[in-house]
């Protein structure tokens, strides 16, 4: 049986959470609003895609950044892009709900 939309929002671990904010913040400010639009994004992000795969793609999108031959295979794979790409939509959704 699938997890519930409040399971799956509680399995990501507080680093991660936490790991995400201090990214995010970098990025856009370090103000008590960024913090709060911050930990929004993350939020709604942990809404729609499972912890495992937001670790996987995450690590696809690390993987990429890595030249040569042998890490091809993260910026080709039919399921590494389907990641990202699932990543990608649920970013640009809490950017949307959060910023």
């Amino acid at each position: 049986m699938g997890q519930s939309v409040a399971q799956r929002f509680n399995d990501y671990p507080t680093e991660a959470r936490a790991d995400y904010v201090f990214g995010c913040m970098a990025s856009n400010g370090r103000s008590a609003d960024v913090l709060r639009r911050c930990s929004c994004s993350i939020d709604v992000i942990a809404t729609i895609v499972p912890y495992e795969d937001y670790v996987e793609a995450e690590t696809v999108l690390s993987l990429q950044q890595v030249g040569g031959e042998r890490m091809s295979i993260f910026r080709t794979a039919a399921m590494a892009k389907e990641l990202v790409a699932t990543l990608r939509r649920a970013q640009a959704e809490a950017d949307i709900i959060c910023f």
